[in-house]
């Protein structure tokens, strides 16, 4: 199903980094931990701010006292035993994560607020706020609450034994960094209160990260994902800025450097995040913060890595799926709106030396500031090390981006990415990109050979994403849902049959070409399917090109399958035109040949997930293939076409073809 991401403990430590299950992998993290022979000392990423507090001037000032006044009006909210087996018994996730996040983020707007204001106005919720969380019986979520990857999760917490999941270390640095902060404002009320986060952090985080195995911590050939840098970073914020002893984060930072060459061993030498851009943040950047935690404490020792050309295309990846505003690339459980760059990205990008990633990252969090919402973004409402970044450099970035003239910097350039087969072409007005790989990807969905298409900014051809995660979305019924199947990208149905996961069902024969003006990827896709193979060796193939020059996309499929439908999800409903055989699909003109219309269906955005990217309903088209090729061309439609009248089906439901569309909503934040 794609790599599902759930943890797992295992009895017994993986190799070291030295152990031979690494040997066939490059292994730069541990080449810097080997070359290392300094002291390792504790990280002060916010001296000025820990000192001086917030200064006034600050353009995200005001910012964090509004945010901070709205969380002081509200509760902490109570969590019972019945919310945490609710997920095993039901399924839902929302009740118990809508508790557990809304604890977190007001600790974290609290004590950003407290820094800014200094009257000690914040204190007391904040002191509440760290009780609270103390005394929660774990802080591993019911999603996650199992000790082998990909098996049931229990019912209820064992906190004897310890699980680390993305939010228990979320919890861990969270905590620390708090106390790091207002170590002055906390110890003049009791000492108490750090030998209570000391405590609780030790035993949940530290002692069960030097002890024992958890999945993301890496082990040889085992494929890792976003939960590897992201649950290490924030292990790392916890074991140095506690007063843990150099022993301890010595171990520390060897298992971290170990489980990041585990984690960049799956990533091909382009950088391609398989995961799409929405987890770039929680891959990529937190390897980043990773590494700059790891120089801190080392005194620059993982300082060339940032030279490390793997490195700097991971980096890059971002702007290289991007296609301007909110809108990104997105594969997989990658929402379309991804969520724009800023701080985080900005530093990435100077650490790396890459002028169209800071250029980039700069213009979006000049927006973002604009709007007010810089701290809207999940990984600033919940992580408190990623806010107070955002806090000390956000003077920079002005700077930077002033500098640069405020240009709204959208990358131009082509690009194939040839370890996950996805391409990303672009002309003067439409943004195009196709997939080819196979559906072994993290957070797969079954798209091979699938496509999306922009033009002028504004959606056209769409992948749709991913609803609000639920028990059945990390399971063995992924597939029943919806928006996980091929029939809802922009795929055929061939012969009654849909695509399936796994890597043996995938893209062959595939060519890329980016030189001149007609940018073009062509592929077989009939190894994607469950087909039988027949005495011809029936194939599909698939073209897909953008030609910049004259600005149309052209789709080709040639095929000696008989009984083809093809489907294709749209952000408008396709209309005809006054114009024989052509319709019209926003702003652009749609003809196709080789097949005929059969049905225009309406798919009702209604969970909350979804929402976020899409603002209405959107639409699956249906043709039935009715020659050995279908050809399909979409261009600027010219003003002077008006809409007629069409004989058509409409359905108003997916529901009629799918026994399984979920309609809980959630407002919980992404995972891994």
């Amino acid at each position: 199903m794609g790599k599902p991401d759930t943890p797992s403990n295992c009895t017994e430590k993986c190799e070291t980094p030295s152990g031979a299950c690494m040997q066939k992998y490059e292994t730069p993290f541990g080449n810097c931990i080997r070359s290392f022979d300094g002291p390792v000392i504790g990280y002060d990423p916010f001296p000025q701010i820990q000192a001086g507090g917030i200064d006034r001037s600050s353009p995200v000032r005001d910012l964090l006292l509004a945010d901070g006044d709205k969380y002081l009006r509200l509760p902490y909210p109570v969590i019972t035993a019945n919310d945490y087996m609710r997920f095993v018994r039901t399924g839902d996730r929302e009740e118990f994560e809508k508790k557990f996040f809304s604890r977190r983020h007001k600790l974290c707007a609290l004590v950003a607020a407290e820094l800014a204001d200094g009257t000690g106005k914040y204190l007391g919720e904040i002191i509440d706020g760290i009780y609270c969380i103390c005394e929660e019986t774990t802080w591993v979520l019911p999603a996650h609450n199992t000790y082998v990857r990909d098996t049931p999760q229990l019912i209820l917490p064992d906190a004897s034994r310890p699980i680390l999941d993305l939010f228990a270390c979320e919890t861990g640095a969270l905590l620390s960094m708090a106390y790091y902060l207002l170590k002055k404002e906390l110890d003049s009320v009791s000492e108490l209160i750090f030998k209570h986060i000391y405590g609780m952090v030790s035993e949940r985080i530290i002692i069960p990260y030097l002890n024992d195995h958890f999945w993301w911590m890496g082990c040889g050939d085992e494929p890792m994902c976003n939960w590897t840098p992201w649950c290490t970073q924030n292990v790392l914020l916890a074991v140095s800025l506690l007063p843990f002893d150099e022993d301890m984060r010595m171990q520390a930072i060897r298992q971290a450097a170990y489980s990041l060459d585990c984690f960049i061993k799956d990533y091909g030498e382009d950088g391609c995040c398989d995961e799409g851009a929405q987890y770039y943040r929680h891959a990529g950047l937190c390897m980043f913060h990773c590494i700059d935690i790891l120089n801190a404490m080392t005194g620059d020792a993982f300082a060339g890595l940032f030279n490390m050309p793997k490195i700097r295309n991971i980096a890059s990846y971002i702007v290289n799926v991007r296609i301007g505003g909110d809108y990104y690339v997105n594969l997989a459980d990658c929402s379309a709106k991804a969520g724009r760059m800023g701080v985080r990205e900005y530093l990435f990008g100077r650490a790396c030396g890459l002028g169209a990633l800071t250029a980039a990252a700069a213009e979006d969090f000049y927006s973002e500031l604009s709007s007010g919402d810089v701290f809207s973004d999940e990984s600033l409402k919940l992580n408190l090390y990623c806010r107070m970044l955002t806090v000390r450099y956000c003077d920079e970035v002005l700077r930077f981006h002033e500098a640069e003239g405020g240009r709204n910097i959208v990358p131009a350039g082509d690009i194939f990415y040839p370890s996950v087969g996805l391409m990303v072409a672009r002309s003067e007005r439409f943004v195009m990109a196709a997939k080819a790989g196979d559906n072994a990807d993290n957070h797969n969905h079954n798209d091979t050979g699938s496509f999306i298409l922009f033009m002028d900014g504004r959606p056209l051809f769409v992948d749709i994403g991913v609803e609000t995660y639920s028990k059945k979305t990390f399971s063995e019924d992924r597939y029943d849902i919806w928006t996980m199947q091929s029939g809802y990208h922009n795929l055929p149905t061939i012969s009654g049959l849909d695509q399936m996961a796994g890597s043996v069902y995938l893209a062959t024969s595939v060519c890329c070409d980016l030189e001149g003006p007609q940018k073009e990827i062509s592929m077989h896709i009939e190894k994607a399917y469950p087909l039988p193979d027949g005495p011809c060796g029936n194939t599909y193939i698939r073209s897909i090109c953008l030609d910049a020059a004259s600005e149309t996309f052209i789709l080709t499929d040639t095929s000696d399958y008989q009984d083809v439908v093809l489907n294709f999800i749209t952000y408008d409903e396709m209309k005809p035109s006054d114009m024989p055989g052509t319709y019209l699909l926003g702003a652009s003109s749609v003809t196709f040949s080789g097949a005929s219309l059969t049905a225009m269906e309406t798919l009702p955005i209604v969970d909350a997930r979804l929402k976020l990217a899409w603002d209405r309903d959107l639409y699956r088209i249906r043709l039935k293939m009715e020659s050995g090729q279908f050809t399909m061309k979409v261009a600027p439609a010219p003003f002077q076409q008006s809409f007629a009248s069409i004989s058509v089906q409409y359905v108003d439901s997916p529901s009629s073809y799918i026994s399984n569309v979920p309609t809980t909503v959630n407002s919980s934040p992404s995972e891994g």
